[in-house]
């Protein structure tokens, strides 16, 4: 699978080396060079005189690259060593102006330099390189390392995946000019050819105008395992807004209607009342200028059952509790018990009616939140009976001798690692080891469609707000959209360098983020299917992501335990909240955008002022060129909520910003 990701990854090392008498492979060494130094005119006359086609000289590259390692052999392999040293003397002897971004340097030119070491069989060398240099290194990278440390010998060097993202992309460094300028005249001075070459073929080096950075703003950014993502990757515009929603005046008179029906049964003596508008269902919204085009993303037609759902949720969102940092949310907590760590997720439904939990059994369970039980649908001979033109059809079709408080849903094989509601309740989808996704109907309580794109396991899965797409994240590096009626995948979003761990749709669904194990977060374009947004800072996986509701900001969290507020609008990390002692599986914004939920393997809820955030940042005013990062932490966080012995895996906030939460219980003797 790794062939269709990268397909032009070419292999690093050849597995049979032989010295470079062939004529032609001497020649493909002599056009290397000469396009290495931009003598583009004179490669194409020699290749002319040498009568060598393209196809001879791509075929003729690993025996350039064979002829360059031997080469390299020839030398003395304390040279490695000894250009290190000098140039972790130069970073530290600096000014400190310029020092922290000139370290930015050490830790890819140690990679390349440990990994020709092993190329060239200096296996003793490079073992005494990585003791003596290793342990120095940013402890970020330590999990890197510690996967590189592995590789001792030529021949392990092939098919690993690691070392493919290292050999075959350039590590990204971004860096003021001045200390740019810096760097070269160093380089130039010492003339030490190995760490020349490595500088200019491994590392590619963003460049700024401006003052150079201070550690603080360095760190924010690092721990990319390919360095920092550059300007570029950011420079395409996101259409960040919310689309303009419909007319539900005309389903809000249907739900009214069935109200004044129910209090004219309950009054003995009813009363004529005149149909009045909602004041919140005409309250015309303003077309947001940063909003895509409504026929951008072909988005489903809504229903009338949608319209209703949508009417209901906005009668809701009249009885919500407006939060502050003196009106603190509600909290629910569902706490799993007896389940010896079996619990690998779980989800609430919209309207907080249903809850549904992936088991690492396989199972897929589903519970009632609320006295109506879950109900299956009446037999094909009894739906004959049923008039499908009536308005309470979808209670009619159901079979109350059916219902049950809770169900479960048998069909995968493998953990079942995420699930998710469709927005009319449905359907349910649900991914798991056994690399597929399947499609449950909660009508029929079984499933109907088998999804499988990849032959890798499928970590997250999620529904788009407005239904029909779906989007789903894969060991195999990449995310994908699909739609509920198509079997084959509609998107296949590559770029990421290991495991993509979780995926997220943005409000307007013309957007999906992931997030990696190689502690990068992403955005794609639905519509053309290319990366739009590149963002580095997360120190470890990241696990779980959530937009906020006006779609500007993406909050991010993981394994490094800190959460990362993202303005996509540029995207720039724009805060930094730190207080978690353990992985961070959940986040979710209040209905209102006041409160940010983070829930943790600590056993702890923090809530977070998301609203004085904002107004400290002001990110209309803020500098694109040079964004302030807020750290201070302890500033912004409201309440620390605790549980007994019990990791938080879901938080949820209601349509009233009442926060649900979903808790599995460990006792001591499992752990």
């Amino acid at each position: 699978m790794e062939e269709d990701i990268k397909p032009d990854i070419k292999p690093v090392i050849d597995e049979t080396p032989k010295e470079p008498d062939d004529k032609k492979t001497s020649l493909c060494v002599a056009l290397k060079i000469l396009k290495k130094y931009n003598l583009n005119s004179t490669a194409e006359t020699l290749k002319k005189e040498a009568n060598l086609t393209d196809s001879a000289y791509n075929t003729s590259e690993h025996d350039v690259n064979n002829a360059l390692n031997i080469f390299k052999s020839q030398g003395d392999p304390s040279v490695y060593e000894n250009a290190y040293i000098t140039l972790s003397k130069f970073v530290e002897t600096s000014l400190d102006i310029y020092k922290h971004e000139l370290s930015c340097v050490l830790y890819p030119v140690f990679v390349h330099m440990y990994l020709d070491l092993v190329c060239n069989r200096y296996e003793a060398e490079a073992l005494r390189f990585m003791n003596k240099f290793g342990p120095i290194q940013e402890s970020y990278y330590q999990a890197d390392i510690k996967n590189l440390a592995i590789i001792t010998k030529k021949e392990e060097l092939d098919d690993n995946a690691l070392i493919s993202n290292y050999k075959s992309n350039e590590f990204v460094v971004r860096m003021s000019r001045d200390t740019l300028s810096l760097l070269k005249r160093h380089l130039k001075e010492k003339k030490q050819t190995v760490l020349l070459d490595i500088v200019q073929e491994n590392l590619f080096f963003d460049v700024y105008e401006g003052i150079a950075r201070n550690k603080q703003q360095i760190d924010a950014v690092a721990g990319g395992m390919i360095g920092e993502g550059t300007r570029q990757d950011n420079k395409s515009r996101v259409y960040y807004g919310l689309l303009k929603e419909p007319d539900l005046q005309t389903a809000a008179a249907t739900v009214n209607l069935d109200e004044d029906e129910e209090e004219t049964q309950e009054s003995e003596k009813p009363k004529k009342k005149k149909s009045k508008s909602n004041p919140l269902l005409s309250k015309k919204t303003k077309i947001d200028p940063n909003a895509p085009p409504l026929d951008r993303m072909p988005l489903p037609q809504l229903r009338e059952i949608d319209k209703k759902i949508k009417v209901q949720a906005v009668l809701d969102s009249a009885k919500r509790v407006a939060l502050n940092h003196e009106t603190l949310p509600s909290i629910c907590c569902y706490t799993l018990l007896n389940c010896s760590n079996a619990v690998n997720c779980a989800t609430i439904s919209d309207d907080a009616t249903m809850l549904a939990v992936g088991m690492a059994n396989s199972r897929v369970r589903v519970w009632s939140l609320v006295p109506q039980k879950l109900r299956a649908m009446k037999t094909a001979d009894q739906l004959l009976d049923i008039d499908l033109e009536s308005d309470d059809v979808m209670h009619r079709i159901l079979d109350d001798r059916s219902a049950e408080t809770t169900r479960t849903l048998l069909g995968h094989y493998g953990p079942v690692y995420q699930v998710s509601f469709s927005p009319d309740k449905t359907l349910l989808l649900s991914c798991s080891e056994d690399c597929t996704i399947r499609l449950w109907s909660l009508l029929l309580w079984s499933c109907v469609v088998a999804y499988k794109g990849s032959y890798h396991p499928v970590f997250d899965v999620k529904f788009s707000l407005h239904g029909y797409y779906f989007a789903t994240a894969s060991r195999d590096r990449t995310a994908r959209l699909w739609a509920t009626d198509n079997y084959q995948t509609l998107r296949l979003f590559a770029g990421h360098f290991s495991d993509v761990d979780c995926c997220q749709f943005h409000p307007n669904s013309n957007y999906i983020a992931t997030g990696s194990s190689d502690r990068t977060v992403r955005l794609w374009d639905c519509v053309t299917g290319e990366q739009v947004r590149l963002m580095t800072g997360h120190k470890g996986e990241i696990l779980t992501l959530c937009f906020s509701n006006e779609g500007r900001v993406l909050a991010s969290a993981g394994n490094d335990c800190n959460v990362l507020l993202w303005d996509i609008a540029h995207g720039h990390l724009i805060a930094m909240l730190t207080g978690h002692n353990g992985p961070i599986y959940t986040i979710t914004f209040s209905r209102d955008s006041t409160i940010l939920a983070t829930g943790s393997h600590d056993c702890k809820i923090m809530l977070w002022d998301y609203s004085k955030l904002l107004e400290d940042l002001s990110l209309d005013d803020m500098n694109v060129h040079n964004p302030t990062v807020v750290n201070n932490s302890s500033k912004y966080l409201l309440r620390a909520f605790g549980t007994k012995n019990s990791p938080v895996i879901h938080l949820f906030f209601s349509r009233r910003n009442i926060m649900f939460c979903v808790c599995s219980f460990n006792s001591p003797q499992s752990n």
